[in-house]
């Protein structure tokens, strides 16, 4: 008999290709999503790739779901600064009660549970590269607040199940990841200067450009998590590529690989916009035998050849 995962926010881009790669490891995947951000084409074509059944649903309602699970794969939120900015208070819910309903699943099936946290638990850094142990730098009334603080609850909640309730969790904290089945209007960086320069319209960078990030592509990603779920650790543990570059350069490449026209324009900066952002992998290394293998151009040339044939 086929075990079976459910996956909140499986329709949005993380979740979908989290799906996929269950489905292609042999599950049945009961992906659950209210749309929020995710979109209807994300997994209208999984049906064909394994037994996969999406349920228009909002995590932070009561879980009841029949039958035996495996795995909770909670990785339902807001995950751009416009997204969430528009929707705070809905991001702090699927952070809080949508975690708890969904530790509350895997309490009852016996079902290891899986949280994808994220990178902004470590807030503007003051430790460069961030490790696991590093406790972050966020403030809890910022703008960004109502994501990083989502997140850093749930990880709490998750770790509170943990040892008082005796549920098994695993901890990943996702750096910017990018790849196919992102929104071209999500406001992260790398779709964003895609569609621009797709589009021949101006590439808008913030600030001078000189804030850095560390991009993974979304294969990689998913092979981490995977490992993680398969694991016995507990985490955090960060799934990211190391490699850092800065926007200004991230821009470039992208006018040079899309051969485009489009001049780079520089547009003030978000509040609070984190100045470096580079995870060390040393924990994953060692304990999930993990290591991202896409270069940022292969992986970059791959995102905009979807995102051509999408337009």
């Amino acid at each position: 008999m086929r075990k079976r995962a459910v996956v909140t926010g499986g329709a949005g881009f993380l979740g979908s290709h989290m799906c996929e790669r269950l489905l292609f490891d042999g599950y049945d995947v009961l992906c659950l999503d209210n749309y929020a951000t995710g979109i209807p084409e994300n997994v209208r074509q999984l049906s064909e790739i394994g037994p996969f059944r999406f349920e228009n649903f909002d995590v932070t309602e009561p879980l009841d779901i029949p039958g035996p699970v495996e795995f909770v794969l909670h990785m339902a939120s807001p995950a751009s600064p416009p997204d969430y900015l528009q929707l705070p208070v809905e991001t702090l819910k699927v952070g809080s009660v949508g975690t708890l309903n969904a530790l509350d699943l895997a309490k009852e099936k016996g079902a290891r549970f899986l949280f994808t946290s994220t990178s902004e638990v470590y807030g503007d850094p003051l430790e460069h590269p961030q490790k696991e142990s590093y406790w972050g730098n966020v403030n809890p009334v910022g703008p960004r607040a109502v994501y990083d603080e989502a997140k850093r609850f749930g990880e709490a909640l998750t770790t509170a199940y943990r040892s008082s309730k005796g549920v098994d969790t695993a901890i990943v904290r996702i750096f910017n990841t990018y790849g196919p089945r992102m929104r071209g209007n999500d406001g992260r960086v790398i779709p964003a200067f895609i569609s621009q320069a797709l589009n021949a319209e101006a590439i808008t960078v913030s600030g001078d450009g000189s804030q850095t990030r560390s991009f993974c592509y979304v294969s990689d990603l998913v092979d981490g998590i995977a490992r993680m779920l398969h694991s016995s650790h507990a985490g955090p543990v960060n799934i990211g590529n190391p490699d850092e570059i800065s926007i200004r350069e991230v821009a470039e490449l992208v006018v040079e690989l899309c051969g485009s026209g489009s001049d780079v324009v520089y547009v003030p900066r978000p509040v609070e916009d984190p100045e470096r952002r580079r995870p060390d992998i040393a924990r994953a290394r060692e304990l999930l035998d993990w290591a991202p293998t896409v270069s940022f151009e292969d992986g970059l040339k791959k995102t905009i050849s979807w995102f051509a044939e999408s337009m």
